[in-house]
């Protein structure tokens, strides 16, 4: 069986945040992952968490302002010195807290700054690199698609392990989302198989309504019995949006792949 870890940036909508740990022990599930847990302190976190008997495996660097279509710094010009702020931010949080893996999120971008963009995001990933040197921390590239945030940086796999092969550093690990994968490259199994040894984490999402995985065009059956057959250790987010009820969603889900 997958070792699930579930998003609770996704799962169990209906609950204050914090709440969302307990919910998710008592639905069966030790380990949580979370984008934007910042307006919480480490301690409040790491109380809820122990007290709960959950992990948190992963959490996301801060976006940006949102308002104004900013989605992560890390290719931001002129945004170098915040960038490291929230970079800094992100790892003190996950070193307390004991997560694997940190989304490093890349920015919103025009065809004119692309170039510029892509150069100042590999610098800042391995200075992001050598900061995470040492503390079992993953530094994850996530490629988004084109139809929920079009002028994102890294728009596919392939972008992404180019990138990750040129800067040859061995903490920092693709994010293969499913769900993000199927819209823009499809072939999920070849490429899973292709990209394996650079992957660090996994997500799945059904595709397109990015509901439970037990709907839509893929297969996840499949793809997580191809992921329990290969030499993956890592995890495997259940980052998806509950189309009701998350418990019984969840159940229902988890039957439905045979798990």
């Amino acid at each position: 069986m997958p070792r699930f870890t579930a998003n609770i940036a996704f799962l169990f909508p209906e609950l204050p945040f914090l709440d969302r740990i307990d919910a998710a022990k008592k639905a069966g599930l030790d380990m949580v992952e979370c984008h934007f847990p910042y307006d919480h302190s480490i301690a409040e976190l790491k109380a809820r968490l122990d007290g709960a008997g959950v992990r948190m495996t992963g959490l996301n660097t801060v976006p940006g302002n949102k308002e104004i279509g900013e989605w992560g710094r890390a290719a931001m010009i002129g945004a170098e010195d915040q960038f490291r702020r929230d970079f800094e931010q992100a790892l003190s949080y996950g070193t307390a807290l004991g997560v694997t893996g940190i989304h490093t999120m890349a920015a919103n971008v025009t065809p004119e700054t692309r170039a510029a963009a892509l150069d100042l995001y590999k610098r800042n990933l391995a200075w992001a690199s050598d900061q995470a040197k040492g503390t079992g921390i993953t530094i994850l590239l996530e490629p988004l698609n084109a139809r929920d945030v079009p002028p994102y940086l890294m728009k596919t796999s392939d972008e992404v392990v180019r990138v990750i092969d040129e800067l040859g550093r061995p903490n920092i690990k693709l994010m293969f989302d499913a769900y993000h994968i199927q819209i823009m490259e499809g072939d999920l199994t070849k490429r899973f198989e292709r990209h394996f040894d650079r992957i660090g984490h996994i997500q799945i999402a059904a595709v397109p309504s990015r509901f439970e995985p037990d709907e839509g065009e893929v297969d996840f059956r499949h793809l997580l019995k191809v992921i329990d057959a290969s030499p993956y250790a890592g995890l495997v987010g259940l980052e998806y949006k509950p189309r009701a009820g998350t418990a019984e969603g969840l159940r229902a889900c988890l039957a439905a792949l045979g798990y």
